[in-house]
């Protein structure tokens, strides 16, 4: 059975401050903006090239604004995220390298595919972080079924 992810709902207190955000300092495209009743808006907006999308939320979300931790994007070029996401005034981390052993700072040599992140938060406090995979989605996919699955996983019989 096939499944998509396309919807993320993003708990916040402020629609518009959020929107803003998202919209003109990530760059997210605004897909719905639409006032549903006097206390109900629904604001739909996607990462560039992403297939799931990003529902803000004030009123019904099951989750405090602020709440959301651990969304990851993917990007192929770390770096070059992190230096834009800062010139458009995100407060964004520098870049680290986690993998075996403890999260330690970049250094320029570093390679950063698989182990190569940035994180942020918004005006809210939902917190985000930035991966770097320079190989497209469908080539990984590839690679695992030609690998016969991911590294590390148990035999079948």
């Amino acid at each position: 059975m096939d499944m998509t992810l396309e919807v993320l709902v993003v708990p916040v207190s402020d629609v518009e401050r959020s929107r803003e955000f998202y919209a003109d300092k990530l760059g997210f495209n605004v897909d719905t903006d639409a006032q549903l009743s006097e206390d109900f808006r629904v604001v739909q907006l996607t990462p560039p090239g992403s297939g799931c999308s990003i529902m803000l939320m004030s009123q019904g979300a099951q989750m405090a604004p602020g709440a959301l931790k651990g969304v990851q994007l993917v990007v192929p070029d770390l770096r070059a995220t992190r230096e834009e996401l800062a010139e458009r005034g995100v407060e964004v981390s520098e870049v680290q390298v986690i993998g075996g052993g403890p999260p330690r700072p970049a250094g320029p040599e570093d390679q950063l595919d698989y182990q190569g992140y940035v994180f942020f938060e918004d005006p809210d406090g939902n917190g985000w972080g930035i991966q770097q995979l320079s190989q497209p989605l469908q080539d990984r996919q590839a690679a695992l079924a030609a690998a016969g699955g991911p590294r590390g996983a148990p035999e079948t019989a």
